[in-house]
């Protein structure tokens, strides 16, 4: 099995903090992908086999630019903004469940030639078909935690502004995975969202019991994204408009240097 290839479960928490307040919590499971090795990977695993039909599934035109060849279209995307992806390129992401598939981000973990991280490239979907990335470079001195930020340019969410600013830390893939962001506007912090998982191998045995722990779960992450607008709209959170998309499908956010103490 690879070892740049695995299973992470753990929560999705979500709290924002004005104009009201409003908390979410619950369990997911996602899998990390080498993508130089995707063919080979699908191929060893019953339960992850690449376009079929079944508890799990993973299609790679589900993601990037739709054309199937998600390695070559980051390292394409990567290149054009002036960054080294032509090392390990990572998808993080949840699979399909019973054929239904719905991922609101996904995070490709780029590295250069010589092995160390280059970039991040996070992929954004929301619930009217639409998709958007945004690239971030890898601070070189940071050892840890990542740290970027980017201006919002996407609409995901109708009780969201657009005039807004996310920032990004994340704890690259190892024993443990995290994605910890922050949206905030001219006066401070909004929202705050994030998921941290625990790693298993990506074995037939682990991803049955992945399964078994959240057997909906796409389904579930739909359902409780409009369960979700529901209750916001009770609360008096006032509805957004949505925007023409982006006139490039990439926007480029900036690494935050780590400041040692």
């Amino acid at each position: 099995m690879s070892a740049t290839s695995a299973i992470y479960a753990g929560p999705v928490t979500h709290r924002r903090v004005k104009p009201r307040v409003h908390d979410l919590r619950y369990r997911v499971f996602m899998v990390l992908l080498d993508l130089d090795a995707l063919a080979a990977t699908l191929g060893r695993l019953k339960w992850l086999g690449g376009g079929r039909f079944g508890l799990l599934s993973f299609r790679a035109a589900d993601h990037g630019d739709g054309s199937g060849d998600l390695a070559a279209y980051v390292r394409r995307t990567v290149s054009a903004a002036g960054l080294d992806a032509t090392g390990t390129v990572q998808l993080l992401c949840m699979p399909r469940i019973l054929g239904y598939g719905f991922n609101p981000l996904s995070l490709y973990f780029c590295h250069d030639a010589g092995g160390h991280p280059s970039a991040i490239l996070y992929e954004v979907r929301n619930t009217f078909g639409q998709s958007h990335a945004y690239l971030i470079a890898t601070p070189e001195n940071d050892e840890g935690r990542v740290r970027q930020t980017v201006p919002k340019r996407f609409y995901v969410s109708p009780f969201m502004d657009m005039d807004l600013t996310y920032g990004f830390t994340v704890t690259p893939p190892g024993q443990r995975v995290g994605v910890d962001i922050a949206v905030s506007d001219g006066e401070g912090l909004v929202l705050t969202a994030s998921f941290h998982g625990t790693r298993s191998d990506l074995t037939d045995a682990n991803l049955l019991r992945a399964w078994f722990g959240h057997p909906l779960l796409t389904f579930k992450v739909m359902a409780g994204i409009h369960w979700e607008a529901i209750k916001i709209v009770t609360k008096g959170i006032r509805f957004r408009s949505r925007p023409a998309l982006p006139d490039a499908p990439v926007t480029i956010g900036r690494p935050v240097p780590v400041i040692s103490e």
